[in-house]
């Protein structure tokens, strides 16, 4: 079922799409963690759906509610498509990514490279909010290149609102569209988070949401001091514990008593049903890698899955074998 709360409520802290992390596997194991935070897939290519593939493509857990799609595309008609399919399939949001500067995202016209035409993003989001009664959202940088003012930003967040956007996720960095790999353009641009609380006092009524460069649960309640929700990326994944407060310190919610061996013990059960499925067990056992990050025995614990979950054969006994490096008090 999906949640009752409102989502905009619940999109006060959120986990970024992040391609070869975000699957559904990652995201199963982040909601044993959290039960509020918003999850977003990978990047789904909207051609990918249009040639018949949603059934690879987009289907998830019951359990990874609150959850949002993220498509990459820029034909209005294929993300119209898209946003059918991803109602059908029982997502809770519909995001529509206009901040990969990916070679391979600019050379189909979507990512990044779409902040150069607001107003086509604009027919975009339009067509995809004519086809579903979900939330449509848009997750963007500041600017690409030299179009790197608040000028800039205020217009293109401006034509994208008219069509209907309530919603814009803003990464808080330029990127580059020529020059640097994507991972540079995580890392190199230098952020700047005054514009995206500049933006939210320009726009009162939208929800404002900021992304970029942030690792702690006191960073992410400072920038609630200015906008309307956070996002979080490769720091949720590398160290997905970072979670582990987010529903009492995000959400107001009783502190919790779970460990982290709490939580491996109910991926068990999950990855036992997707080998009888067939699943590979890497696809599985690579997002606990940094499940224990900075706990005693946690580099035995992700050697011994490094070396032998690949192994033919392999079975849950792996990870229950990896989980016998750590003590269950270190692991609290």
């Amino acid at each position: 079922m999906r949640p009752s709360n409102d989502l905009k409520n619940l999109r006060r802290f959120s986990v970024a799409p992040m391609m070869d992390c975000t699957d559904r596997f990652a995201r199963y194991l982040l909601r044993l963690i959290s039960r509020r935070a918003v999850l977003y897939t990978e990047m789904v290519p909207a051609a990918a759906i249009a040639h018949g593939k949603a059934a690879r493509f987009l289907p998830f857990d019951r359990a990874e509610h609150p959850v949002a799609v993220q498509f990459g595309g820029s034909d209005p008609d294929e993300l119209a498509a898209c946003a059918r399919w991803a109602e059908r399939y029982g997502y809770d949001e519909v995001n529509l990514n206009v901040g990969c500067p990916s070679d391979r995202v600019q050379s189909g016209r979507f990512g990044a490279c779409l902040m150069a035409e607001p107003a086509h993003v604009a027919h975009c989001v339009a067509a995809m909010r004519e086809a579903t009664s979900l939330p449509v959202t848009v997750k963007t940088r500041i600017g690409i290149d030299d179009q790197d003012t608040d000028a800039d930003l205020t217009a293109f967040i401006a034509e994208v609102a008219a069509a209907g956007c309530e919603t814009f996720i803003v990464h808080a960095r330029k990127a580059w569209l020529q020059g640097l790999s994507p991972r540079e353009n995580r890392e190199v641009p230098p952020l700047n988070y005054p514009r995206v609380h500049r933006l939210k006092g320009e726009f009162p009524s939208l929800e404002i949401i900021i992304n970029g460069g942030l690792r702690t649960l006191d960073e992410s309640l400072e920038q609630l001091q200015h906008v309307d929700g956070v996002m979080l990326g490769r720091e949720a994944y590398h160290n997905p514990w970072v979670l582990a407060e987010v529903d009492q310190r995000i959400y107001g919610d009783a502190p919790g008593s779970r460990t982290r061996l709490d939580v491996l013990e109910d991926y068990l059960p999950f990855v036992s049903k997707e080998l009888s499925r067939g699943t590979a067990l890497p696809a599985l056992t690579r997002h606990l890698l940094g499940l224990f990050q900075g706990v005693p025995g946690s580099r035995r614990f992700r050697r011994h899955i490094s070396e032998n979950a690949h192994r033919r054969g392999a079975g849950i006994e792996v990870i229950e074998d990896a989980a016998a490096c750590l003590s269950r008090d270190q692991a609290a």
